[in-house]
């Protein structure tokens, strides 16, 4: 199985502003290792109607994203951390 590319959106990245650096970078290493291997898995549920459009709760952070399989990208477009 090909790994993805995850990429985050500014919006995103102001998401994660709330949390300490350390807990930023542990959360993207998390989502490298899970979403990273496995956009489909890891409790993450489809958004609607549209396979390629996920939620996931990663280490206490709400996610969404886009999958694109076609050029093995993975897209976090909202970051929801408290």
């Amino acid at each position: 199985m090909s790994r993805y590319y995850v990429q985050y959106s500014d919006e995103a990245e102001d998401g994660l502003k709330p949390l300490s650096a350390g807990r930023i970078r542990a959360f993207k290493s998390t989502v490298e290792s899970t979403i990273g291997n496995d956009p489909y898995g890891h409790g993450s549920t489809q958004v609607g109607s549209d396979r390629d459009r996920r939620d996931a709760t990663i280490t206490g952070v709400v996610i969404r994203y886009d999958v694109s399989g076609s050029v093995l990208v993975v897209s976090v477009t909202r970051a929801i951390a408290w």
